[in-house]
Parts: structure tokens; sequence; C-alpha cells
């Protein structure tokens, strides 16, 4: 783990937590610890003096029992990501009735293992959780549907030196604060040689128009990036023998950082996404939003190290850990590859329907958001976009389709497979070299013949038992504005806007429509996504989905978890600049009444009024 220069209390408690005092029971203590950080020792969160915290390990049916005690001088909250439960114990405040654990407290989370899978947990205060975290792994009741030798977590993490909310102040008076790998002069002469001058000049004035630069592929750079929280130097081991199968469980647990995932010399067979099985699917790499985690099975016949190599999608820098069959065998480092420009096509420029489907299921023109202007892309409309004032649920943006029940059955939705279009077979990529040509567009930067792993390619073990078609679509327009880094969806910070409402037992479409270019990864408390990918009655479960620049993608839930329940993008500082909403299932016995955001149950009617929602408890993140 980091180097933690922190009292001998922490050690101890830290082996305490890896022997919880029976199964499902746990004890963990967030508190400050001066840590090293690319060279320099800082004051940062951590849980039980480390950074990750423990890894909490379940079996599907036991109770879990874990009592979080705060030692620090400002409230904070653990969220069980993935985890079904009841609203309470979600760990979000604000939520539920839950408000967060104040200085010198304790809050004991009891909840039921409904589930297995790969998991994880984090601070859901504040800008908290870039070092307040850890992995969580469910066994299931009932053997494996894989069995391997060796089980393995890999919880990828990046940290920086600076205080995590000094990195938001930076954001806010300068967007561009941490791109630096802008373009300069000499790319312009360069794309002139190439492309003529007088694309060259219409492409640098089209982006100086929307005041982007089509090297911003993230937000903040700067960063360490870490497995299970050992540097590339410190190189994490895992250890096999011959002949083994190895169960990888990749858990990305960044704040801000998307990497691109490979192990050179072994192919990767995906077993799991998001905690739930899936048909195995082989690939050579694939690309892990925040929040997503993938479980895969390896299998090293060599008998030679292998690298585990997970750079950063601005390529500024890499996790990597070895595969070894003893103890300090090392493997070559691939060079990074070169990062990658944005396109038009990323910037949605082609004019579209918002998504709208036609009669086959598919999103018309390719699924890309429709825009009136390069302004578009500032997202602040004020108040042109309305609740359509029916029942409080449904987003009204588009054509009257939207308010219709659409097909079941998708054949290939753009944007699914979490990387655009180019992305949907794995092959049909940009060549990224070792000159100085960039690879274009947002999916680019693969090796040509590579196998990435897409949406598309995942599908669930079993058929749906709950195959009804939506009740109706809710659409959710990803927004924001760079200039004042303030993100939205349908042009609305979190205290500002109406929360989704739903009745329980209802089948609900989600359509997330990313007018902005960066990709969002959303992610839903409480219950899981069933992801519209074209694979019919088997769409693969997940709690996040990656939505790329300039596309749309669309998911399925049936509403069976009560309470009200956090819907954000899961970049951290997305998250806190007000990219989020409350998405609330009503009790079945409350069909004529609704539940503000603590909890209380209070007339329908109240919801339709923008002023009076605002004031129904907001105040669960600090900074939005």
């Amino acid at each position: 783990m980091i180097s933690v220069y922190n009292y001998l209390a922490a050690a101890t408690l830290l082996i305490a937590a890896a022997f919880p005092a029976h199964a499902g029971e746990y004890r963990l203590t967030v508190s400050t610890a001066a840590v090293e950080v690319d060279g320099r020792t800082v004051e940062k969160m951590t849980i039980n003096g480390s950074i990750p915290g423990p890894v909490l390990r379940f079996t599907e049916g036991e109770q879990a029992a874990i009592t979080v005690t705060n030692e620090t001088d400002e409230k904070t909250s653990v969220h069980w990501h993935g985890i079904l439960l009841p609203g309470v114990m979600d760990g979000s405040p604000g939520f539920n009735g839950f408000m967060g654990i104040a200085p010198g407290k304790s809050y004991s989370y009891t909840f039921n293992i409904r589930q297995s899978g790969t998991y994880w947990y984090h601070s859901h205060s504040g800008t908290q959780d870039q070092s307040v975290l850890g992995a969580i792994v469910i066994d299931p009741a009932a053997p494996p549907s894989a069995v391997t030798d060796r089980d393995y977590v890999l919880l990828l993490s990046d940290i920086t030196p600076e205080d995590s909310d000094q990195v938001l102040h930076n954001l806010k008076a300068d967007p561009g604060f941490y791109n630096y790998s802008k373009r300069t002069l000499g790319d312009f002469f360069r794309d002139a040689r190439s492309d003529g001058l007088g694309a060259a000049l219409d492409d640098r004035l089209a982006w100086g128009e929307m005041r982007m630069d089509p090297t911003d592929l993230a937000d903040v750079t700067g960063y360490s990036f870490l497995v299970n929280g050992r540097t590339p130097q410190e190189n994490e081991t895992f250890l096999y023998s011959d002949g083994e199968k190895v169960r990888l469980r990749f858990i990305n647990g960044s704040a801000m950082t998307i990497f691109d995932l490979r192990i050179p010399g072994a192919k990767m067979k995906v077993v799991a996404s998001d905690g739930n099985d899936v048909h195995p699917v082989i690939v050579d790499e694939l690309r892990i939003g925040v929040a997503e985690r993938y479980d895969v099975i390896v299998e090293p016949a060599s008998g030679k190290p292998l690298t585990v190599f997970a750079e950063s999608i601005d390529r500024t820098g890499y996790a990597r850990a070895t595969l070894a069959t003893a103890p300090g065998m090392e493997a070559a480092i691939p060079p990074m590859r070169p990062r990658a420009l944005l396109s038009m096509t990323d910037m949605g420029m082609a004019h579209g329907d918002h998504g709208s489907q036609d009669e086959s299921g598919s999103h018309g023109n390719h699924g890309q958001p429709e825009r009136s202007s390069h302004e578009g892309h500032h997202m602040d409309h004020g108040d042109e976009h309305k609740m359509d004032g029916q029942d409080g649920h449904h987003m009204h943006h588009g054509p009257a389709e939207h308010q219709k029940p659409a097909p079941q059955e998708e054949k290939g939705h753009e944007g699914h497979g979490g990387h655009g279009s180019s992305m949907h077979d794995g092959t049909k990529t940009a060549a990224a070299t070792e000159s100085d040509a960039r690879p274009v567009g947002w999916a680019s930067g693969f090796p040509p013949g590579a196998k990435v792993l897409a949406y598309e390619d995942l599908r669930r073990h079993h058929a749906h038992a709950d195959n009804r078609a939506p009740d109706r679509t809710v659409e959710l327009r990803l927004t924001g504005n760079m200039e004042r880094y303030v993100w939205t969806l349908n042009d609305r910070r979190f205290h500002e806007a109406s929360p989704i409402r739903v009745r329980y037992g209802e089948r609900v479409r989600i359509n997330f429509v990313n007018e902005t270019m960066m990709a969002h990864p959303m992610h839903l408390h409480g219950m899981f996504f069933e992801l519209e990918n074209g694979t019919g009655n088997h769409r693969p479960l997940k709690d996040t989905v990656i939505v790329p620049p300039g596309k749309s993608v669309s998911v399925i839930l049936t509403a069976r978890e009560v309470g009200a329940w956090p819907l954000h993008c899961h970049l951290l500082y997305h998250m806190v600049s007000g990219m989020m909403t409350a998405f609330i299932v009503e009790p079945p016995e409350t069909a004529d009444r609704n539940i503000t955001r603590d909890g209380a149950v209070v007339p329908l009617a109240v919801s339709h009024d923008s002023a009076a929602a605002r004031q129904g408890g907001h105040a669960g993140h600090g900074g939005i």
C-alpha cells in the first residue's frame, strides 16, 4: 500500500480489520495520515491508516456489519458501490435520512448480502473519495461459474499531492488548468502540410469557437497511478504457477482517470462486469471507466513474468503490476502510446435526433445528439428545458415518440461499446504509431487488429425474468459549461433540479445523451442497469456505464429498490460540480405520495414545484 507515516495504532487497526471477529464484521476508521505522493509527504484521508483500505470479504447470504469511525475534523461517509441494500445503509449523505458521520462519531452499517462479485467502497462526501476507498469481494453461495486456481484484486486508483479541494478550485478558476498537452504552433504547421492550410485553419477556428482543445481528454493531470496503493516502481506482484488459471478482479477506483488496460503476452477472458457474470469473451485490451469493474481470467503458460499495464486515457502516466512465478521478477514495461486527439464527431457536430429510435430500435443518426450550434457545448441554456409536467418523471426534450415505450430489441446502438462506434468489433480502430502522428477520436489509440472489449460483447448468462417493454423513457442529457466548470444533467445542477420519480415495479428506460466533449461514467445507486447492447433478453447488468462524447447510451431497469438513490457521473469533479440527480422509487403503499431526498414522505404535487424541491435536503455533497 502507499507509504504511510502514521501512528502505531493505525497498523494495529489494519491488522484487526484483516481478521474480523466473525464473518461479515469489520471496523473501519477514517483518519488523516502523512503519505508520500510523487516524492512529497502530504496529509491525506485514509481508511485504517492506509490508501486503499482493507479488502472486505463476504459470502452471499450472510449479514454484513461494518462500523465506520470518523477521526477527522470533517464529516465523512462510506458508500458501498454496487451493493443492493436499504437506502439508509447506502452511505450517501442527504439521501434516505443518512446525513453523514460527524467528527468523532461512528456509524454502523448492517445489511444482508444479496449478491456476489467484485465491488468497492468509497467516501461520498465532498472530494474525499480520492483517497477514502477500498475493495469488496463477495463469494457466491453456489459454486462459481468460473473456477480458478488463484484470485487477486487489482484496485486501480489515482492520487495527487494537491489537496483535493484545491484541485476543484483550480478547475473553477481555469477549466484548462491541468491540460499541459494543448496543440502548439508546430502542430498547426504539421497539420497544414498534411491536410492543407485551409483545412488546418478551419479546424483551429472551429475548436476556438467552442473554446475547447482536442487534447482535452481528461480534466485533471499530475496524478500518480497505483495498483492496490503501490506505484509502478513498487511493482505490486501476483504469483502464479505454470498451468494455473488466475482471476484478476480489476476495479477502477480512480477519481478522474479512465484506463486502457492490457497484459502484453497474454489474452484476457472477461467473465464478469460490475460484479455480474457474463458469457466469457477473450480480448487483448479493455477500456475501464471510473467505478467500472471487470473480472478476467488469464492462463500464463510460459513461466515468464507478465506486466499488467493500465495507461491513462490522456497518456500522462500508467499503473503497473506483475504476474510472476517468484517474488522480485519483472517484465518489460511497454512504451506509452500517443495521446489521441478528439474529433468533431466526438463533439457531436453531426446533427441528429436526440437519439430517438426508429422501428428497429436503433438510434437515428448513430445516436448522436442534436445541436443547433457549436455553442451547444457550453450548455448554459437557462430555463429553456422544463419538466413535461405530466407526472414529474419524464424529461421532455425530443420528439413525441420519447413518451412512448420503445421497442425492446436494439441493433447495435452507437456508443454502447463504451468507446464509440469504431470500437464495436474491437478491430476497426485508428492505428497508434510510435511516430508523432496522433490517433484521432475518443475510441482510438489501440493497435490494428487488437480485440478491444466493447459493450456489445457483454452478454448475461441467464435471461431476465422481467422482460417487459419499458413503461416510459427518461432522457438525461449530459450537459455542462466548461468556462465556469459547471457540469449538469438537462442543464440543471443537482440543487436546481427536480428528482426523477418512478413507481415501484415500473419498467423505465433511461437514455443518456452526451452533449459534451468528455466521456461520462454514469452510476446509479441501489440497483443495476440492464444495458441495451443488442443482446435481447440477455442484456448485461451494470451499475456504471460510460457514455462517450457526442453519443447516446440507453439502459432499462425495473424499480424494485425503494428509496431515494443518487444518479450521477462518477468523475469526482463532475459530480461535485453538479452532474447528479435523485432517482426516487416510491414504496408500493404510497402510490399517491412521494419521497424527498431526506426520506420524508410528501404529497406528489410538491415534486412539480421546483422551488419547493430545492428545499428538500440537497446538502449531501460538499462543493455542489
